[in-house]
Order: C-alpha cells, then structure tokens, then sequence
C-alpha cells in the first residue's frame, strides 16, 4: 500500500549545488515526485520520474537558472495513478499552475531541440545541406549547446561530469544519458 503524502509545505527545500559536489547524490535510481523551485521560491516544474537524480540533472542543465531548489519524495514502486493524484495535490497547493506544467511542458519533458538552438548562420546551411552533412552540422550546434550549458552549470557551482547522449545529437536532441 502507498503511503500517504506529504504536502510540499512539509518537505525539505534542498538546494540544486552547494559548490561542494554533485546533484542529489543520494536519490540515485528512486522513482520519485518532484518540485523544482526558483531562486525566488516560485514553483516552475512538478513531475514524477523513474530516476529522480537524473531527472534533477535533466532539469538543471535545461532551465540552469530556474533550477535553485526541489522538493522530492521516493517511493519504492509506486502506481502512476497515486504519483498524479500528489502531482495535482501539490499544483492545487501552490494555487496556480507551474509554467513547466503548463506552456512550457514540451521544454521540461523532452530533449533539447537543437534546430531552435541554432544561429542564423546555421539554420540555412543546415536546410540547404546534403547528406550526409545535416548531422554533422547538428553534432556542430549541439558540440556549441553543450559547451554554453556546461558553462553556466560551472557558473551555478556544479561540480560533477555530465554523460550526453551521442545518439540523440544525430537526431538533432541533446540531452543526459
């Protein structure tokens, strides 16, 4: 039987890096609920994740400057239908919609698209290429993407290395493995 749980007002609100080490190191593999906050302490994402440390870490490198705190709660198995029923609790609770579970979904949810990172001078030459060339120029953009997101993780006082999927640049996405 799942528990009951817990309101976000009763969690913890650890913070995403403290300069000392890596996200969540001991979240590793739970299945779990969270809440991303903003510096401000203003709610900007709940979902529920089969690995909520790498779920952290998706996030994070997303929205780097969105990402200041989280909320989370692990489970060992638990049923969908109870992770949306809390998911809906804590949106009721905070009174309004998140902009992650609302506009900005697709954002939080799916890979980074590398074809809206583009510059100007890469979106023409990338439509007006032959294969093999279109993913090379994709490896190119998402080579640029990750070093601007490292960058500003490093800012932020991250200080863990990061697995990017190969596989999923050729397909023009970037995202953790």
């Amino acid at each position: 039987m799942t528990p009951p749980a817990p309101t976000l007002a009763q969690l913890p609100l650890p913070f995403y890096t403290d300069g000392s080490g890596p996200v969540a190191p001991d979240r590793k593999g739970a299945i779990a609920l969270d809440a991303i906050f903003d510096a401000t302490g203003n709610a900007q994402y709940i979902g529920y994740f089969r690995n909520v440390r790498l779920s952290l870490l998706q996030h994070f490198v997303h929205f780097p400057h969105q990402c200041d705190g989280y909320k989370a709660i692990a489970l060992e198995r638990p049923g969908r239908p109870w992770l949306e029923m809390v998911k809906q609790r804590w949106i009721a609770e905070l009174g309004v919609v998140p902009l992650g579970n609302d506009c900005d979904r697709p954002q939080w949810e799916n890979a980074i698209d590398l074809k809206k990172q583009m510059t100007a001078a890469e979106r023409p030459a990338w439509a007006n290429a032959d294969p093999p060339t279109p993913s090379e120029l994709l490896k190119q953009a998402a080579q640029r993407v990750k070093a601007a997101i490292l960058e500003q993780l490093r800012q932020r006082s991250l200080q863990e290395p990061l697995l990017f999927g190969t596989k999923l640049k050729e397909s023009g996405r970037l995202d953790l493995k």
